[in-house]
């Protein structure tokens, strides 16, 4: 026995494809929707339809934008000298959260992995290889994950852009604000050991 309309039905199934939103999560969007106000309801309809006609990616950065330069590639505060190279989109908004970043960004969309089949090729080194080139950069700021395919990019990266003589680091890992010791595994622990600064 069907629980509502097939159209309400194709919308909560279309809803839940949506990352961390469940079905019974979908169902209370959905329930949500028919009774808030029309009004509110075609407003989202309406910025959901101009977020995929308008949003790009940035000529410069590869980061989303509205623009064909992003907001911060084009803002005359930041330090074009100093940039962050990150994986996805979503890394740069992690870090302008924090709010210690006075640089600019390099988005790879992706990051090295043989075994998928993801070489230099496949996500964009070669634009940022041409930054260098043609900018007076001083530092790039290596914030791949740290994970197998993320050092295996950092580690490409600071090969590749070892020849142009510029400053190259790499995000610290280590041990999380506020947990314990004890709790931390060994991979973690041995990384901030190693990583270690001076006090």
């Amino acid at each position: 026995m069907k629980a509502y309309s097939d159209l309400m039905t194709r919308l909560v199934e279309s809803l839940s494809k949506l990352p961390g939103i469940g079905k019974r999560s979908a169902e209370r969007i959905v329930f949500y929707l028919l009774k808030t106000k029309p009004e509110d309801v075609l407003t989202l309809g309406e910025l959901i339809k101009q977020l995929r006609e308008s949003v790009v990616f940035c000529s410069i950065c590869h980061n989303f934008s509205d623009q064909k330069i992003c907001h911060i590639c084009s803002d005359p505060g930041r330090d074009q000298g100093i940039v962050c190279v990150v994986e996805d989109p979503k890394d740069v908004v992690a870090i302008e959260k924090t709010g210690d970043h006075p640089g600019v960004y390099h988005v790879l969309l992706g990051a090295l992995s043989p075994l998928d089949g993801i070489g230099p090729d496949q996500i964009c080194i070669q634009d940022l290889l041409e930054r260098v080139k043609k900018n007076k950069i001083r530092e790039i700021i290596l914030a791949t994950n740290p994970n197998t395919e993320g050092d295996t990019t950092a580690l490409y990266l600071a090969r590749i852009l070892q020849p142009f003589k510029i400053k190259i680091t790499r995000i610290a890992r280590g041990i999380p604000v506020g947990s314990h010791i004890e709790y931390t595994d060994q991979a973690t622990l041995a990384r901030a050991l190693s990583g270690r600064q001076p006090l």
